[in-house]
């Protein structure tokens, strides 16, 4: 079993990579958040390795984070997820954001990933919602953040206005801007502002 592999980027093509270690070449798929960190070809990487094994194939899937490493072995332990949606999953959303929106059960954020429908969105949030240990929920310096009561507030009003047929991104800038300006936190004063915004 792989579980790391440190060596030079020798090919880079998006979602794969070939690491040179000691010449051997190994071939790894990556997420798109990997794809960018790891650098140009020539370059010393490190990353954190699943070794998927089926009938046919042996697969490595690497990482640059010990984050995404975990939620690409929680996704893939729901049902119907294989490695290859998985993959789908961190490449269209921000690991923190994926994990937040998991244990926020934020559906309408969910269905925005490519490849990920409804009932998919519903059975990440059972499955997975206790299963992401607070920690996962990290800031980009990779510090542990605490869900705040603004963040509550914010997914109630999201969900209230995907309820009410509003876009998910013009939701969500108008929840930006009237959470900025309006000191209050109460959600029926909150959502009033917000559907004037939309309303401009």
């Amino acid at each position: 079993m792989i579980a790391y592999i440190s060596g030079t980027l020798l090919d880079k093509q998006v979602q794969r990579l070939i690491v040179n270690v000691s010449g051997v070449g190994y071939e790894l798929h990556v997420p798109l958040s990997t794809f960018y960190q790891v650098g140009e070809p020539g370059a010393r990487v490190e990353l954190r390795v699943h070794t998927h094994v089926r009938e046919d194939a042996l697969q490595l899937f690497g990482f640059s984070t010990a984050l995404e490493l975990l939620l690409f072995q929680r996704l893939i332990n729901v049902n119907g997820i294989g490695p290859k949606l998985a993959l789908a999953v961190l490449s269209g959303i921000e690991p923190p954001d994926l994990a937040r929106a998991i244990r926020g059960g934020d559906i309408g954020r969910l269905t925005t990933i490519p490849g990920v429908g409804k009932k998919t969105a519903e059975r990440l949030v059972i499955e997975l919602r206790d299963r992401l240990p607070p920690s996962a929920v990290t800031d980009v310096a990779g510090t542990p953040v605490a869900a705040t009561e603004g963040d509550d507030v914010r997914n109630d009003l999201l969900s209230a206005l995907g309820n009410l047929g509003y876009q998910r991104a013009a939701s969500e800038k108008a929840v930006e801007r009237v959470m900025t300006r309006e000191s209050s936190r109460q959600f029926e004063v909150l959502l009033r502002d917000v559907l004037k915004e939309l309303a401009r």
